[in-house]
């Protein structure tokens, strides 16, 4: 299982958490709804998750509501991608290499 970074992007008026997928960096903003946006991402993991089994680490130095709003969504995150990686396994919809 691969493990990948996450940070936050801390702004004066904005927050993103940013997920670290190789090449590609994939945001959530976190001081603005937008539902669209995070089912993108959503998606976008999904069609990396067939590509083979991954989490998230976050990597960050300061200790915030940000930080703490973060790390949940990250243990709440992996948890879904373990069990997501399960049913499409079960499926047989993993792209084999």
């Amino acid at each position: 299982m691969q493990t990948h970074n996450a940070t936050i992007d801390r702004k004066e008026l904005s927050a993103t958490l940013k997920l670290a997928l190789g090449e590609t960096v994939l945001e959530i903003v976190l001081t603005e709804d937008r539902p669209n946006d995070v089912k993108s991402v959503f998606n976008k993991l999904l069609e990396q998750l067939k590509k083979g089994e991954f989490e998230f680490n976050l990597t960050d130095d300061k200790e915030d509501l940000y930080h703490h709003i973060c790390k949940e969504y990250i243990t709440q995150l992996n948890a879904e991608l373990k069990s997501t990686y399960s049913e499409l396994q079960d499926n047989g919809l993993i792209q084999l290499k």
